[in-house]
């Protein structure tokens, strides 16, 4: 049924184990499928990095987000924010639907930390309006992430009709629990274990979360279900964990 979605969010920590011990990327991409989401939501994701194809014999031959998405999520996008001599990283889009627009927006608050909006339109069979999808890496620090939040609030309202179906995603880095605040109160929104739970979920680090790091917010959804995916084989993948929810259409 095209009505219900199942959507995930995880800060991949560029395809290497907690303090880089270990490439993971292999079975990251195992475990990804093993989720069978529609829409994944992905930070810290890898585009280009000259030295580890050299470093590591496995290495994939593609951009980390072709990678994971293979066969299974024929759609991706990929926003490029962090940029370095080696290569670069950001944030992506996986999705079983086709993605008709999707665009990067800038929004890094200063040189040493760049931050990026990926915003995606997907169009889901048989929905009259497309789905838009928004993964975000919000800034360490809470000046820059005020401005971020600004920023993604003044596009929701520019970009996004009242009507049409959204969901926001990512690693907001949001130790204070401040955000929903701000993103309920303007836009509208849902964070989905807030609405099942009470509060927002505990995150990072993945092998025993205390930190309610990552969200995702929604509009125009019943939630279903959310589930906290930790501990084993998540704990030695990622120093995250991932979030999922399954939602209904409205």
């Amino acid at each position: 049924m095209f009505d219900k979605l199942h959507i995930a969010t995880y800060n991949i920590h560029k395809g290497f184990s907690h303090f880089n011990r270990r490439m993971v990327i292999h079975e990251l991409r195992d475990h990804l499928r093993a989720l069978n989401a529609d829409v994944i939501f992905l930070q810290e994701v890898i585009g280009h990095h000259k030295g580890h194809s050299t470093r590591y014999g496995n290495w994939p031959d593609s951009p980390q987000h072709e990678f994971l998405a293979d066969s299974v999520w024929p759609d991706f996008a990929y926003g490029k924010n962090t940029v370095y001599d080696e290569g670069h990283h950001g944030n992506a889009i996986l999705s079983r639907y086709p993605i008709v627009l999707w665009d990067n927006e800038d929004v890094s608050a200063h040189r040493y930390e760049n931050r990026g909006i990926l915003h995606c339109e997907i169009g889901v069979p048989g929905w009259q309006k497309n789905l838009h999808c928004v993964c975000i890496h919000l800034g360490l620090f809470t000046c820059g992430k005020q401005k971020q939040l600004q920023a993604l609030s003044r596009r929701i309202e520019q970009l996004v009709p009242p009507q049409a179906p959204l969901i926001i995603a990512g690693d907001f880095n949001d130790w204070r629990e401040m955000v929903s605040h701000t993103l309920v109160k303007r836009l509208d929104l849902t964070e989905v274990f807030e609405l099942t739970g009470g509060r927002a979920a505990r995150s990072y680090p993945s092998w025993l979360p205390l930190f309610r790091l990552d969200r995702i917010y929604t509009r125009g959804f019943y939630v279903e279900k959310t589930q906290v995916h930790q501990g084993r084989p998540w704990s030695k993948i990622s120093d995250h964990a991932v979030l999922s929810a399954r939602m209904v259409r409205r």
